[in-house]
């Protein structure tokens, strides 16, 4: 049992500090983020885009739960987020829905992602990255994890002649 801090009176206490494996997580999803946005190849984009996603997915999981004995069939860890972290819930079934297309990238297949969705998945990831951030920072305090650059994920405002990009959704919630 951990032992209990006097707080002085008029002060909060501090929250507790992230869990190293979590921590770990994060800095692994932002490499991976980074490794997908140097990626040549779409589909090679897209798969370590999407892991970067999983591992910032692992690193809530792991701030925020504690391990159970294994009973029936393993989990997806997008449909735990969205049990643990409501908040987190239309992030996973955003990412969920490309865990398909992620394993044809991973298979090589040739058609299994365009340019633009390789492209739109760093994006997306960045911007769930943020989110994991916030999130963990509210239950945990101050993280040490490096931001993105804003410009290296940044939308164009238009497309196409229709807007884009953050001015026109908000942050907290994936495009469709």
């Amino acid at each position: 049992m951990g032992a209990v801090r006097a707080v002085p009176a008029g002060q909060l206490p501090l929250p507790p500090a992230l869990p190293a494996a979590a921590a770990q997580l994060l800095d692994q999803a932002h490499r991976g983020l980074r490794e997908a946005a140097g990626c040549v190849d779409p589909r090679q984009r897209y798969a370590t885009a999407h892991l970067g996603a999983l591992r910032a997915a692992a690193a809530v999981l792991a701030a925020r739960t504690r391990p159970e004995p294994a009973r029936g069939r393993p989990r997806s860890a997008w449909v735990l987020l969205g049990q643990v972290t409501p908040e987190l819930g239309e992030w996973a079934t955003f990412f969920a829905a490309g865990a398909a297309k992620r394993a044809a990238a991973e298979a090589g297949l040739s058609h299994a992602v365009t340019e633009r969705e390789a492209d739109d998945l760093v994006r997306d990831v960045g911007t769930f990255l943020s989110v994991v951030e916030n999130c963990l920072a509210t239950s945990h305090g101050s993280l040490s994890a490096p931001e993105p650059a804003r410009s290296t994920y940044a939308r164009p405002r238009v497309v196409g002649g229709t807007a884009t990009g953050p001015a026109s959704r908000p942050a907290s919630r994936p495009r469709r």
